[in-house]
């Protein structure tokens, strides 16, 4: 087993770790006070090529590996958790998609504007009452005249706002009693096409989060992205990739954490001596260090295994499991060894434990993942 980085997994390391120092980390805290999405950080990122990486370079994209792209997750995450969501979004739920079940027309008119930036990607699967029973999807495309007619509601979607189109799911028909759930490919200017960005959010505040609305929105019936019928399942393909995104965005945020406490225990003096010294301190530094150890090698593990043809399903649900509940475990200890500081904005632990929380919740809640698990492992 070879856990070394190949030299262009290491590049990438490097050039998007500085990029966080001097261009994501420094204004952190005021876009989570502000609530200011990052625009010209994508700029940014679009000019090193990073959002296509893991793309074929035929559309724009950088033809790297899903080992490359939970890195340059982990590191926006560590900087700046808004930031590392937006690009899992784009790349995992908005990207992803197009490049496994698009047509090639489909790919270059659709997935070349979100591997250049030109477009940030996105997904419209949630409903207000089909969150985590996705199959309970009420958005209907009724087909008239070689269009689809769409109508329906979607919430909670990321990067709605600053998409100029993106996938979504919505049923098409009836197949022997069963709703025939397909997904379509949907201009986000199309009439009809109404995007709602007002939710008052615990964390992840310079993300974008939106509701979407749509009101006898036309597409042609070549916006249909796959097969006909099979967009729950090309979708519950599309979250198993998501979730090595949101496993890498825990690590890198968990590890910003754990930094951000290490310094402050070696520099913090309390009874003569830094609290560094004190074991019961140390045991909380030893244990978060392990636990983001293990949560990153489980992530690394699940993206090799995709990037491998072999199936992966399971190990990205651990992953995504594993490493957001320790994401949680380790902000809070965080805040802890910082004590009352912890709690004050300006330390930037207490956003991350905000910020945190939806790791718990998005792409398949921890309940779901376990089912997801139990499920693949027999029971």
């Amino acid at each position: 087993m070879d856990f070394d980085l190949t030299s262009e997994q290491q590049l990438i390391k490097q050039t998007i770790r500085q990029f966080v120092m001097e261009e994501v980390a420094p204004g952190a805290v005021e876009r989570d006070r502000t609530k200011r999405f990052p625009v010209e950080i994508f700029k940014k990122l679009s000019e090193l090529g990073m959002m296509g990486l893991p793309f074929s370079e035929e559309y724009g994209g950088g033809g790297a590996d899903t080992t490359s792209f939970a890195i340059v997750v982990e590191e926006l995450s560590k900087g700046c958790g808004s930031t590392g969501i937006t690009y899992s979004a784009h790349i995992s739920l908005g990207g992803a998609p197009l490049h496994l079940f698009g047509t090639e027309e489909q790919k270059q008119k659709y997935l070349t504007p979100i591997c250049t930036g030109d477009s940030l990607g996105a997904f419209g699967l949630t409903e207000p009452n089909a969150g985590s029973d996705a199959g309970g999807t009420r958005t209907s495309a009724k087909e008239e005249h070689g269009e689809f007619i769409i109508n329906g509601n979607k919430c909670f979607i990321t990067n709605a706002s600053y998409a100029k189109h993106l996938a979504l799911t919505a049923i098409t028909g009836e197949k022997d009693g069963q709703k025939e759930i397909s997904a379509i490919i949907v201009p986000t200017n199309s009439e009809g096409f109404t995007i709602i960005d007002n939710y008052e959010k615990m964390g992840l505040n310079a993300s974008n989060t939106t509701e979407l609305v749509l009101e006898d929105v036309r597409v042609p019936v070549g916006n249909l992205l796959g097969k006909r019928g099979e967009g729950f399942k090309q979708f519950l393909i599309t979250l198993d990739g998501g979730r090595i995104g949101i496993g890498a965005m825990a690590v890198g945020i968990a590890q910003g954490a754990y930094e951000k406490a290490l310094t402050y225990a070696k520099e913090r003096k309390q009874f003569g001596k830094s609290i560094s010294s004190f074991q019961a301190v140390q045991f909380k530094l030893a244990d978060m260090a392990m636990k983001i150890e293990l949560a990153r090698n489980m992530v690394y593990k699940a993206a090799w295994l995709k990037d491998q043809g072999r199936p992966f399903s399971k190990e990205a649900a651990m992953c995504k499991l594993y490493a957001s509940e320790i994401c949680m475990e380790v902000t809070n200890q965080a805040i802890q060894i910082h004590g009352g500081y912890g709690y004050m904005k300006e330390y930037q632990v207490e956003r991350m434990m905000r910020d945190a929380k939806l790791l718990e919740i998005g792409e398949g809640t921890s309940e779901v993942q376990r089912m997801v698990i139990s499920r693949l492992i027999g029971c």
